[in-house]
């Protein structure tokens, strides 16, 4: 009986001992990306008041059921988790769906138990994370919400155009649109930081004098694209030889052109 005491005495230290050392947990380190979080939270609320200005101009009964189907896209987006983080990283707070922020939880030191907090293993979950980040910062490339907002972007520039022609104005007062001009410097702010070195689908470096240049038949599908696209342009949307050449997409067409020959 003295023994099985003894056993159980010395269970009981051992508790008392990871207790104690619970006490000498570090605070988790964390860092937050204030950029990211600030710049999706000014686009997505923008496509809010969008959608709120087009609930409001929808009055009347006839219109009652379009308008509530409005208010609840708003909701959606109010209640989206990534603009909910994106609020509170912005005032310095952490972030409940862990999103625009890393937190890395600090394990207190073991020494006194017969190894230390450096040789302990991580645990597989902090271990992959650490991994991905480790290799996105080695790859410069961008966060899976940063990917989130460039694709939003596309779309929420594409809608932005597409209301403004509706409303009646040229493809170069689309263009000079302050929305869409301050959409488009993001997303190309954005593409940069996706491929900062110029690096081809292969992960070498474009250089132009290796580049293989592409059969006359695909140069040839791509000419036809341009000339189909400005004529599009030109029929539907009433763009001026100027309004083409500002168009972005039709720019990108050109560049695309231009490494063919």
């Amino acid at each position: 009986m003295a023994a099985v005491t003894g056993v159980k005495g010395t269970g009981g230290m051992m508790s008392q001992a990871d207790e104690g050392l619970k006490l000498f947990v570090k605070d988790p380190i964390i860092t937050f990306d204030t950029e990211g979080a600030a710049n999706f939270k000014l686009v997505h609320e923008a496509g809010i008041k969008e959608i709120e200005a087009k609930a409001e101009k929808l009055t009347g009964k006839p219109n009652a059921k379009a308008r509530s189907e409005l208010g609840k896209q708003a909701q959606t987006m109010k209640a989206d988790q990534m603009y909910i983080d994106a609020c509170k990283v912005v005032k310095g707070l952490e972030a409940p769906y862990g999103n625009f922020m890393t937190k890395v939880i600090r394990q207190a030191d073991k020494t006194s138990r017969g190894y230390s907090a450096a040789q302990a293993p991580a645990a597989p979950e902090q271990k992959k994370k650490a991994e991905k980040e480790k290799k996105k910062e080695e790859s410069g490339g961008l966060s899976k919400a940063e990917r989130d907002e460039l694709e939003k972007l596309k779309d929420d520039i594409i809608a932005r155009k597409t209301q403004l022609k509706e409303e009646g104005l040229s493809g170069g007062q689309c263009n000079k649109d302050a929305q869409v001009q301050q959409w488009v410097a993001r997303m190309q702010e954005l593409k940069i930081k996706e491929n900062p070195l110029g690096l081809t689908d292969d992960g070498k470096k474009d250089d132009k004098k290796k580049e293989k240049k592409l059969s006359s038949t695909e140069k040839m599908a791509l000419e036809n694209k341009i000339e189909g696209y400005k004529v599009s342009l030109k029929n539907d949307f009433g763009y001026s030889d100027k309004d083409i050449k500002a168009d972005p997409d039709f720019q990108e067409l050109q560049k695309e052109l231009a490494k063919m020959k």
